[in-house]
């Protein structure tokens, strides 16, 4: 790992305006993203994770939603600067995205073959016999078989792993820096979970590119990934390489998930839950916005931290 980041997000708050109505849902959010790393970022419904990634495209819904103060530094531009020529430019090209529901992510008007040709002749100048040899490259680069019959079929015609699949080939296509992976196992059996998942790793190993994984999954987590931030109320409230964070959590709520994971032994068979219900972000209490947490479990966290390796297995 490099000591420059590739992609360095600062004390990043993301606000809701209008109507009278003005709170930040995000605050001072602060990560880093190294070269050929793989970095998640955890935690639970509605803590930040998702709108955190999609700002650095500047996909999320502005208005209401704005960047009120921070930076996101990539390739010496702040991205929350750039114009909107410029963000489409980098958008897909440099930095792309996997999507959390594939199934309504894909234009169910075009095939597999349409939305990938698109995607080439949107950032390079190139014949469609071209475009579309590079999106049979994509799709077998994403592990589907048979990509000449799947290139020409529509999104309801394809599998949840498959169209997972021909996500992670529109990710791929125009051979980006970054990718951001936003639950890309979400509602796949197990099975398919572990494919997507080997396949990242392989193609980060591959291109060399550098993976931002969104996800609920400590499982996953702890197969994958290099670092972990965890995120509670639209803050960053542990950071640190894997292995250290799940042996060691410091802060409470990293205590509460890994309390909350379902224990193999019998002498722990019920869970352990997070008392106490998450604040809303117009509502924060003052000081830490933390629940009442349970006591913690009699396991110790390092058991949970190998156990959690096997988790996305079949």
């Amino acid at each position: 790992m490099t000591d420059e980041p590739l992609l360095d997000i600062r004390d990043l708050s993301i606000g809701l305006r209008g109507d009278g109505v003005g709170y930040d849902i995000v605050r001072n959010v602060s990560m880093s993203l190294y070269p050929k790393e793989i970095l998640a970022i955890v935690g639970e419904s509605g803590c930040g994770k998702s709108l955190t990634a999609l700002s650095v495209l500047a996909l999320h819904a502005s208005p209401p939603l704005h960047i009120t103060s921070g930076s996101i530094m990539y390739d010496g531009r702040d991205l929350t600067k750039v114009s909107a020529s410029q963000m489409r430019a980098v958008r897909g090209a440099e930095i792309a995205m996997v999507f959390q529901d594939p199934m309504s992510a894909l234009d169910p008007m075009f095939t597999a073959g349409t939305l990938l040709t698109s995607a080439v002749q949107a950032h390079h100048k190139v014949r469609y016999d071209v475009a579309k040899s590079r999106a049979l490259e994509a799709l077998a680069d994403a592990g589907i078989e048979d990509p000449r019959r799947r290139f020409g079929e529509y999104p309801f015609q394809l599998s949840g792993g498959v169209s997972q699949r021909v996500m992670i080939a529109l990710a791929l296509i125009n051979d980006p820096k970054v990718i951001i992976a936003d639950e890309p196992t979400t509602a796949l059996d197990v099975t398919v979970q572990a494919q997507i998942l080997d396949r990242l790793k392989e193609l980060r190993a591959e291109r060399g590119m550098s993976i931002i994984l969104i996800t609920h999954n400590l499982g996953v987590v702890a197969s994958v990934a290099d670092r972990m931030v965890v995120m509670y109320t639209g803050e960053v409230v542990e950071s640190g390489m894997v292995e250290e964070v799940l042996a060691t959590p410091q802060h409470p709520y990293t205590k509460g998930l890994l309390g909350a994971v379902p224990r193999l032994n019998s002498d722990a068979a019920t869970l352990v839950p997070i008392m106490g219900r998450v604040p809303q972000p117009n509502e924060l209490p003052p000081g830490c916005s933390l629940p009442i947490v349970a006591a913690e479990s009699s396991m110790s966290a390092g058991p949970i931290a190998r156990i959690l390796r096997y988790m996305v297995t079949p």
